[in-house]
């Protein structure tokens, strides 16, 4: 399955190693993401403008599956994926750190929530 994965990334990479953690457990699981942090910009090394880094998301989700959302921390445009996957009517999961605040509105389009302590609970499954 192509995973999209909307995550909060940090322009200092101080949470490089968690994302490739996630991505690499997903990966294990059958499944190919695209994280625009990663394969766009290249933790860093390429910078678009805000309008090009939309766009670029929008086009990326739109190629996808299901996309995921990571919200054990907010950001204006994790909300902006998944208000976009909710309207293109892409499968939207959202998985959170045990005790990390999900939005109302969030739960309100996700068609899963899961919370984790480690990044080996999370499991999407691949339905047929």
């Amino acid at each position: 399955m192509k995973i999209y994965l909307a995550i909060k990334y940090h322009s200092d990479n101080s949470n490089r190693e968690f994302i490739e953690e996630l991505i690499n457990h997903l990966s294990q699981q059958g499944h190919k993401v695209t994280c625009v942090v990663r394969d766009v910009e290249r933790w860093g090394e390429k910078m678009l403008t805000p309008f090009d880094l939309m766009q670029k998301s929008f086009e990326l989700i739109d190629e996808s599956d299901l996309v995921l959302v990571e919200l054990s921390e907010k950001g204006v445009g994790i909300g902006i994926e998944a208000g976009y996957s909710f309207c293109r009517k892409k499968p939207l999961v959202t998985i959170a750190k045990k005790g990390s605040d999900i939005s109302t509105t969030i739960k309100g389009i996700s068609d899963r929530i899961l919370e984790y302590s480690k990044v080996s609970e999370i499991n999407i499954e691949i339905s047929s």
